[in-house]
């Protein structure tokens, strides 16, 4: 079988053939499905293992004492002998993994040969094809529970220790100083046990997924942010619990921690940081300083490790084991989400590549996970690695009687927020031939600002009347992204014209649901507000560019930017990842211009899962590559694209100005006085299409397969494969 292993003594990483453990008495041999690799402990022994002889002593004063004391003991020669010889063997790396069992030894009847299990210990949950783990250090995973997400057991279980020496309590108020893997779990359950967090990390994508997975607030620890946040969380008192998950040879974190406890808290050390304890400042507020062993009581005692020896749970009640199984059981349930944590997932074969990149800052990541020839979530990929894309029945010709020419467009909005009062209303009251019917909305006194500020004719809370009047002509979807598909499918089953904005679901099946509202109604009239394609630069660009006979490659470059803290689209839970929410605005622009569909989706993340890498495949070979960033200077410009085929090339920057690079150069004459992203003249279009009768601006066909490509960066980022679009044309 295959393990990773380092020699400390030359630093070298490999991926060695060594024999199959024996399955031994009390344990079980486990085949790995997927493990996971520690990017702060693991990370730190791979540096380690790459310095000077001088290097590693500095780093380990700890052995460099036992080093003296055998000198003492022992002799020079001998202790040089014997400290050459550890050094100068393979060690292994890992500790955190899931996999199924593949035999079972004597004396083991909680589990049977197949069975899921998640595995504990860096002697016995290394990163291996096969690892002999006793009963104490594996725990069965609960029904329906990934095994991708079950590898997280381990460095889960840490977390879960430093959480309970801490002692938190309902309306608590916490400081998680280091947000690494260990760190975003430790967010993840104190909010789960209802504390409120407070994040520090100086990596602002750390502080942004900490903040979406549970933080109130995160930021720099130089920053003023974080000591506002704590004043005003805690009434200035500070905080209850801090708990240090930070690396590193730096004493700022008990520093920081001291400043923001209040009067007797407690600061709980869960990583391997600095620890000079400022005296002045812990004795004066008179704090609890508490270490956490690693995964809980039974760590590092051999009678519980090896020999099975369980304490008993009136005595102890958190073990390794049981904080293994309690920690699979709040994943199992939704109460701690894995998912956004998984940077990255490697092939086992891949192994030192991978750690390769980590150390060198290639792969930037919290945490990496290797994958297994065989493993058990294997088969589900090869059955599912696809999202549907649902056929529309309908032609898509003329299916709407036109109307009198002086006869207006009558217009109602469902909802009226930011994006629909300062990006849509705005064109649509200055339009001839409009009449703004009705203005729906949740609450009545957004409603009544909507109808003062653009000359509605009502203003209401009720839906279904509005849907049930005959008179109004089309209907806008401007609400929230949670009910974007159900409103849809409401518009189009009462025979009204829809204009939903972006996205038009969140879900395969909210997908099928506006799919079969169609066919149900025979309504196919809907657009959805992809309105970048409408832009007059980027047209001219396109039509500048001309047609193409070979297939096209396509870049674009999306800076999204930080969202503003308790921003909506953090909350993914309900309204989807942020890209699922815009998303479908690159996508569509990318098939627009290469004029097809796409097939397949590719989706790699390098930030949680807020930087991603999307790779189109289109029928004719064409691809697009979608970089969504949102980690990039803010300076920087946020759309910018090329397209290259047939010895040309379109380069976009982002509404401003336009190139092509042919026989004969064009760039646009002068810069626009305002970015002109097209949503006048999708406006435009879609009033015409609802006074006359005529096509919708853009085929329903196509709008669902962007949608369902959309889905499928989710789905890609999950499985870490490449996503079909079934039924894409």
């Amino acid at each position: 079988m295959k393990q990773v292993v380092q020699n400390y003594k030359s630093g070298e990483l490999a991926l060695l053939d060594v024999p199959v453990p024996g399955c031994k008495p009390g344990g079980v041999l486990v085949r790995s499905a997927y493990s996971l690799i520690s990017t702060g402990t693991e990370l730190m022994k791979v540096s380690e293992a790459g310095m000077s002889m001088l290097g590693k002593a500095r780093s380990r004063p700890d052995q460099v004492a036992k080093v003296m004391q055998s000198v003492a003991t022992n002799g020079v020669p001998a202790t040089y002998r014997k400290v050459m010889g550890k050094l100068d063997s393979y060690t292994p790396l890992g500790y955190s993994l899931c996999g199924v069992v593949e035999q079972v030894g004597s004396g083991i009847d909680d589990v049977k040969v197949g069975d899921l299990v998640a595995c504990a210990g860096n002697e016995h949950a290394l990163h291996a094809e096969l690892n002999w783990v006793p009963k104490n250090l594996y725990a069965p995973v609960p029904d329906g529970l990934a095994s991708r997400h079950a590898a997280f057991g381990t460095v889960g279980s840490i977390a879960m220790q430093g959480v309970r020496r801490g002692e938190p309590q309902l309306g608590d108020v916490a400081l998680v100083i280091g947000l690494g893997l260990i760190g975003q779990l430790v967010v993840q359950l104190l909010a789960a046990s209802g504390v409120r967090v407070v994040g520090v990390d100086p990596d602002p994508a750390r502080c942004a997924l900490a903040e979406r997975v549970g933080a109130a607030a995160c930021g720099d620890p130089e920053s003023a942010a974080v000591e506002a946040a704590v004043a005003e969380l805690t009434d200035g008192h500070g905080v209850d619990q801090v708990y240090l998950a930070a690396g590193g040879g730096s004493n700022q974190p008990v520093e920081l921690a001291a400043r923001l406890s209040r009067d007797r808290g407690r600061v709980v050390d869960i990583g391997k940081c600095r620890l000079d304890l400022p005296w002045n400042a812990y004795y004066e507020k008179e704090l609890d300083v508490r270490f956490s062993r690693s995964y809980g009581p039974g760590r590092y005692d051999p009678e519980y490790e090896l020999e099975g020896r369980d304490y008993p749970i009136g005595h102890v009640r958190w073990t390794e084991r049981r904080n293994l199984a309690c920690f699979l059981d709040l994943v199992a349930r939704g109460s701690v989400d894995v998912e956004p944590l998984v940077s990255h997932i490697a092939d086992f074969d891949d192994a030192v590549e991978t750690y390769r990149s980590l150390k060198d800052g290639g792969l930037k990541a919290v945490a990496v996970l290797f994958r297994y020839p065989d493993h058990p979530d294997r088969a589900a990929e090869a059955q599912a690695p696809e999202v549907a894309v649902p056929a529309v029945r309908r032609s898509g010709e003329v299916s709407a009687p036109g109307r009198a020419a002086k006869t207006p467009v009558r217009l109602a909005f469902v909802g009226a927020g930011n994006y629909a009062t300062s990006m849509l209303l705005p064109h649509l009251a200055q339009r001839d031939g409009v009449e703004l019917s009705t203005v729906v909305t949740t609450t009545a006194l957004s409603a009544a600002n909507a109808q003062r500020k653009f000359g509605f004719a009502q203003a209401t809370t009720d839906l279904d009347a509005v849907l049930g009047d005959k008179s109004i002509d089309a209907v806008f979807v401007v609400t929230r992204h949670s009910s974007h598909a159900e409103l849809t499918r409401r518009a189009l089953l009462a025979g009204k014209t829809v204009f939903v904005e972006k996205p038009l679901a969140l879900t395969e099946d909210e997908l099928a649901g506006v799919v079969a509202a169609v066919e149900e109604s025979g309504n196919d009239r809907l657009q959805v507000g992809f309105n970048r394609r409408f832009a007059p630069l980027l047209q001219e660009a396109r039509k500048r560019f001309g047609a193409r006979t070979g297939p096209a490659s396509l870049r674009y470059l999306v800076n999204a930017g930080r969202l503003a803290h308790g921003s909506w689209y953090l909350r993914q839970g309900t309204e989807g990842s942020r890209f699922a929410g815009e998303g479908g605005h690159f996508i569509d622009t990318a098939s627009w211009l290469l004029d097809a569909d796409p097939v397949s989706v590719y989706a790699v993340a390098t930030s949680g899962d807020e930087d991603l890498q999307v790779v189109l495949r289109y029928p004719d070979g064409s691809t697009a590559t979608i970089s969504y960033v949102t980690t990039g200077a803010p300076g920087f410009p946020k759309e910018t694209l090329d397209v290259v085929a047939d010895g040309k090339v379109l380069r976009f920057d982002d509404f401003v100005r336009a190139s092509v690079y042919a026989r004969k150069r064009w760039v646009s004459s002068r810069l626009p006085k305002a970015r002109d992203k097209g949503q006048s003249a999708e406006l435009a279009a879609f009033v015409k299409a609802v006074r006359t009768g005529g096509p919708m601006p853009v085929p329903l066909q196509s709008l669902v397969a962007t949608t369902a490509a959309t889905l499928a960066v989710q789905a890609g980022l999950a499985g870490g494969a490449p996503v079909t679009l079934a039924g894409a044309r």
